[in-house]
């Protein structure tokens, strides 16, 4: 990794965790953003029955993303150990996390809408995008 491209892969990691930490926190701070969502989907649902989906989703996308940082930081670890498999790991990690992406922004729930706030959808494809740079100079950079 002493190329000018394997010097990036490092800084890329922690920019992907970095989005990783953003797309697990704003879900948090926009609930409202979720709640809307389900009662657009669900209108006959309570108060109570809104609020328990959010929270379900709020539980979902908080395991998500700290599975995901874990990820992140195993990759980092990986690289700065000089481990041979870690592009493989790296590798795995992404098509994961694009497959969780995909779930995201295209399963559709009971109702028939996408069961995810669209919004909340595309913030897990962010931390994909330095991901896929990574990998993708990682290899070139070998």
């Amino acid at each position: 990794m002493t190329t000018p491209r394997g010097r990036v892969v490092p800084v890329l990691l922690y920019v992907g965790a970095a989005l990783t930490v953003l797309a697990a926190l704003l879900p948090f701070l926009g609930k409202e953003v979720i709640a809307d969502h389900v009662r657009a989907s669900y209108p006959a649902y309570t108060p109570g029955e809104i609020d328990a989906a959010v929270n379900a989703y709020l539980i979902i996308l908080g395991v998500i993303g700290f599975l995901g940082l874990l990820g992140w930081l195993g990759t980092v670890w990986a690289v700065r150990a000089g481990q041979g498999w870690a592009v493989w790991m790296a590798s795995g990690l992404l098509v994961i996390a694009l497959l969780i992406a995909v779930a995201g922004l295209t399963v559709k729930d009971n109702s028939g809408d996408v069961g995810l706030a669209p919004v909340f959808g595309w913030l897990l494809v962010l931390p994909c995008l330095p991901g896929l740079a990574a990998v993708a100079l990682w290899r070139k950079a070998r």
